[in-house]
């Protein structure tokens, strides 16, 4: 018992050496809510690549709260970590923990919704402006074979106070104006609930007689806007389409169920961030901004992006 001690705590002592000498680097993913499919697939990005680089992976789900996302903030400085991921809740939330992890010269690498000022490494993004922009054309050109005229838009929308948002609007409605439709209306999500996003969509279609289609601005929550549209008798009447995606996509498009969806990439862009971190702790110069492309998938592509899509955008990497 005596040896098997003695051995147990050499053990531990090489370890903690082993961790003290720098060999073994601790990398905090701070996430926005991973109840939600997009963020899990970022965090499995973020974490299967950051194994494959010997870096230790610590996850911490801010739950859309920006108590939380602080807390957790805090909590990673006092650790020493070598780095921190961050997905904020808002934009301008992630000023504050800029300004925390400067002060403690920790760096950090912003994974998508960005931030309003402060300094960081890298910050990796999607073109959602062009992205939004592409799925609107695909939106207009499914009404224009319809012989839909006169019909308008409704739009639910992540909050707008996320620059990443902002962008999204700004491209969805460009592509709209160019072809002389015009939108009912943005309501902006709160709860992210199953609820809001249809009350939302029974309060467009109940408001709004000449309403013809209805975006999203996130994927998971699809299933109210459907139900609702169904359940005011609207069903081949009001069409739907969708910013990023969830597996069953593949089959709704393909049967035109929805329309077409702008699929962002998160493992792809969780495993940038990761690279572009560890790229910059092994003294490589980094890009500032990284802005990766949106797939804009209709029935008419869906097939020949498949294999994209599986990585990608749903993270099957076996």
């Amino acid at each position: 018992m005596y040896i098997l001690k003695y051995i147990f705590t050499i053990v531990s002592i090489g370890f903690l050496s082993f961790i003290q000498a720098g060999e073994i680097k601790k990398v905090v993913y701070i996430v926005s809510d991973t109840s939600i499919p997009f963020w899990k697939i970022m965090e499995n990005g973020v974490k299967e690549n950051g194994l494959q680089l010997g870096y230790k992976i610590d996850v911490y789900n801010s739950n859309n709260n920006r108590k939380t996302e602080l807390e957790a903030t805090v909590k990673a400085i006092k650790e020493k970590v070598s780095g921190i991921i961050i997905s904020p809740t808002s934009s301008s939330s992630c000023v504050t923990i800029l300004k925390l992890a400067t002060k403690a010269h920790i760096p950090v690498v912003i994974s998508d919704i960005g931030t309003d000022s402060g300094e960081y490494i890298s910050y990796i993004s999607s073109n959602n402006n062009e992205g939004a922009y592409n799925l609107g054309k695909i939106l207009v050109q499914k009404m224009i074979a319809l012989n839909i005229k006169n019909g308008k838009v409704g739009i639910i929308a992540i909050p707008q106070t996320r620059i990443n948002g902002q962008a999204r609007t700004t491209g969805f409605l460009k592509a709209l104006n160019e072809a002389s439709i015009k939108s009912v209306g943005i309501k902006q999500q709160i709860t992210f609930s199953y609820q809001e996003t249809y009350n939302y969509t029974k309060e467009f279609i109940i408001k709004n007689p000449d309403l013809k289609a209805i975006w999203l601005q996130g994927s998971d929550k699809y299933e109210g806007a459907l139900n609702a549209i169904n359940d005011a008798g609207k069903k081949d009447k009001i069409l739907l389409v969708s910013f990023d995606a969830e597996p069953i996509f593949l089959d709704l498009i393909s049967k035109d169920i929805l329309v077409g969806a702008a699929m962002q990439q998160p493992y792809l862009m969780g495993a940038k961030a990761i690279t572009t971190l560890n790229k910059y702790l092994s003294g490589e110069k980094v890009e500032k901004n990284i802005q990766l492309p949106i797939l804009a998938i209709s029935k008419e592509n869906i097939k020949q992006n498949l294999p994209i899509i599986q990585k990608y955008v749903f993270g099957i990497t076996k």
